[in-house]
């Protein structure tokens, strides 16, 4: 299974990871449509991704949430019904959405985000199932 991963220690907080993924998936230049999020505790970088634990899987009545075959957790966007239970179930805070899209996004762990990062602060590790 693949993870992002980030090493907070080079984190300089730039957020061209979070322009990356909003423009790769969204066409726009938005954090709000970023399926990862960099927030600063005290000079501290940390980021908000999806680990792919899977949890949100069995949670989710209208059974959109599966993973794929290489482990990534994904939403199948015929059958999600928009009811965001996810979003609040999920103990990470990785599952995201916004007022104008019909259902919740997250990390896939596609790589786009490691590309731009700058300081190489992102990594996908793991394997292709």
């Amino acid at each position: 299974m693949k993870l992002l991963t980030i090493r907070q220690e080079i984190c300089t907080g730039c957020r061209e990871c979070e322009v990356a993924c909003s423009t790769a998936f969204f066409k726009t230049d938005n954090r709000e449509y970023s399926a990862i999020r960099i927030l600063n505790n005290d000079n501290t970088f940390i980021a908000t991704m999806c680990n792919q634990c899977g949890e949100c899987i069995n949670m989710c009545t209208a059974n959109a949430i599966y993973r794929d075959k290489r482990g990534i957790v994904r939403i199948d966007k015929k059958k999600c019904v928009g009811c965001l239970g996810c979003v609040g179930y999920c103990s990470h805070l990785a599952m995201f959405y916004t007022d104008d899209l019909l259902e919740p996004f997250k990390c896939i762990a596609c790589g786009i985000c490691v590309k731009a990062c700058p300081e190489n602060a992102l990594e996908i590790v793991g394997s292709e199932a």
